[in-house]
């Protein structure tokens, strides 16, 4: 079977991935504070049920539900094998958030990129320079230093935070699993009948755990973070979609890896101007070299791939 092969206008999967990584920034905030009031299978089955609704509308307008006549066996069961995926990531994810903290959950779920990037160079025979084998390694390093800064001052129990720790680790595998697996779905779909799919799957399974009553028992600021989070599956994940097809897995993969700095802000702002609503991460500087070292790898990892993407 052949491979799905990147537009090679890297300029625009740059900017896509941007785009996704300041969503995913802003996400576990919302997600944290939306959890005090709603469960997460509620939640999750919110979100895909309104990003079904909004895709659906918008591919029926430009008669782009096509592409699933076409599909094979195979490629249907890629598509429900990608589905199942990225179901478990939600799950796992918003059930770690509730065990640690925004940070700690945005920290490791940065996996996800880098097992995404070797997916993409040994699935996809993507090519890798040894500068970029060098941002990765940075990446691995930065993380890792972060990782250890954080376990050494949290203020959760050490039984609390291994567990919501490996709840996020399972999200970040199934989660690079389900990336590779649309990847390769683009040459038949587009992303969004790709998504269209994986939200209505989403939406039907989750519904027997979700308890829609409880919609009904949100104050104001909760329904607008419900929204935001719901607004956020559509943007991040049609963003993301799109970064892969004009860009190699590998580079997207290396951007999506700052998304923990940016995370850090958001929840300093946040707390700035809501002390009450979230509390404030503890980062020492060690974590802090951490959060530099990551940054230089991305640029590296992304950035010195470039010059060769534009000439493909």
């Amino acid at each position: 079977m052949a491979l799905h092969q990147a537009s090679g206008r890297w300029k625009l999967g740059l900017l896509l991935a941007l785009v996704t990584a300041a969503c995913w920034a802003t996400l576990p905030v919302a997600l944290k504070i939306t959890l005090e009031s709603l469960d997460p299978y509620t939640l999750t089955w919110f979100r895909f049920l309104v990003a079904a609704g909004v895709m659906l509308a918008w591919l029926a307008a430009r008669d782009g539900l096509r592409g699933f006549a076409a599909l094979n066996a195979k490629r249907w069961s890629l598509l429900l094998l990608g589905a199942l995926l990225l179901i478990g990531n939600y799950v796992f994810y918003l059930l770690g958030v509730q065990h640690t903290t925004p940070g700690n959950a945005q920290l490791i779920i940065q996996l996800a990129p880098l097992l995404m990037a070797l997916g993409g160079i040994f699935v996809f025979r993507e090519p890798y320079r040894l500068g970029q084998w060098l941002g990765l390694g940075i990446i691995a390093l930065g993380l890792g230093l972060f990782f250890r800064d954080q376990l050494a001052h949290t203020s959760l129990g050490s039984a609390q935070y291994a567990w919501g720790s490996g709840l996020v680790v399972i999200a970040a595998v199934v989660w690079a699993a389900y990336a590779l697996i649309q990847k390769q779905l683009l040459m038949r779909l587009s992303s969004p009948a790709i998504l269209l799919f994986i939200y209505v799957v989403a939406s039907v399974l989750l519904l027997p755990l979700a308890q829609p009553a409880r919609l009904l028992e949100l104050d104001a600021r909760h329904w607008w973070l419900l929204g935001y989070c719901a607004l956020n599956t559509l943007v991040a994940y049609g963003a993301f979609a799109e970064a892969l097809a004009h860009w190699q897995a590998s580079r997207v993969s290396t951007i999506l890896a700052t998304t923990p700095l940016l995370s850090l802000g958001v929840i300093a702002l946040v707390h700035a101007f809501w002390p009450a609503s979230i509390a404030p991460e503890r980062v020492t500087m060690l974590g802090y070299v951490g959060a530099v070292l990551v940054v230089v790898g991305s640029a590296m990892s992304s950035l010195l791939g470039a010059k060769r993407d534009a000439a493909s």
